[in-house]
């Protein structure tokens, strides 16, 4: 089974957003994750992709101090993850994010903006909600009302509305329409040109195609490449990234390392 390990990046690049050290987390039954090593570079969009199961919100959730690790160290923009000011230049949506139910569309992202500490004019913020298809009359109604695609719109907007230099979705694409995904890919574009990271995790290959410098494939716990999604169809000789990331896993243990990017 093919296992990378990501090299230090160079002197003269671009700065690290996150650095996993030999991250290791362990249930009673399995290593969630094993030997987890990886840098993301500031600016950059990176994709952790993978099946079901493979240790990415694991990840995530380390990474946010969620759960403690057992093993190796996390750091953000070079600062210790469980110091709380490293954590605050982040912003975070979790898998199949639910509001609070008390709430009304509007009140939530008023409440978001005031958690954020941010001041968004009016017209800013309408515009996001209309590029997602959130109508006044949406925002009006209580968020216990919204189908699951409408919550997943008012998340992504709450967290896109944080100006943080770093966001962190847990499979941001979850339940949306195809022109709010179009938007999302657009945007994320958008703000990785304007000097913000976007760590991601996904199981959608054809969205990681599209917008991301980089891509990590975990599998049982384990990174088996890092590098561009060319990169990976190169070296695993397939025609496009779902050919090259099964694979991937599926390569023999013994196999040379995936190179990493």
């Amino acid at each position: 089974m093919r296992v990378a390990t990501a090299p230090e990046i160079p002197p003269g690049s671009s700065g690290l957003a996150l650095r996993f050290r030999r991250v290791s987390k362990r249930h009673p039954e399995q290593a969630v994750l094993d030997g987890f090593d990886l840098q993301v570079r500031q600016d950059e969009c990176f994709a952790l992709v993978g099946l079901n199961g493979a240790g990415k919100t694991t990840c995530i959730k380390s990474l946010l101090y969620f759960d403690e690790i057992d093993e190796g160290s996390i750091s953000i923009f070079g600062v210790d993850h469980r110091v709380r000011t490293a954590r605050s230049r982040l912003a975070y949506l979790p898998e199949s994010f639910v509001p609070p139910y008390h709430h009304t569309g509007r009140q939530f992202l008023a409440y978001a903006t005031r958690l954020y500490g941010e001041r968004w004019e009016a017209a800013e913020l309408e515009g996001l909600c209309r590029a997602f298809d959130l109508a006044p009359a949406a925002l009006a109604r209580p968020v216990r009302t919204l189908s699951k695609g409408m919550a997943q719109k008012l998340g992504l907007v709450g967290c896109l509305a944080s100006r943080r230099e770093l966001l962190v979705l847990d499979e941001p694409m979850t339940g949306l329409d195809p022109r709010a995904r179009v938007f999302v890919k657009s945007h994320l574009r958008t703000l990785r040109e304007t000097g913000r990271t976007v760590f991601f995790s996904t199981h959608m290959l054809f969205d990681v195609q599209e917008i991301c410098d980089r891509m990590g494939v975990l599998h049982r716990g384990r990174l088996h490449f890092v590098g561009t999604p060319a990169e990976c169809c190169r070296r695993f000789g397939a025609s496009n990234l779902e050919e090259a990331f099964l694979a991937c896993i599926e390569a023999p243990k013994g196999a040379a390392p995936g190179r990493c990017g």
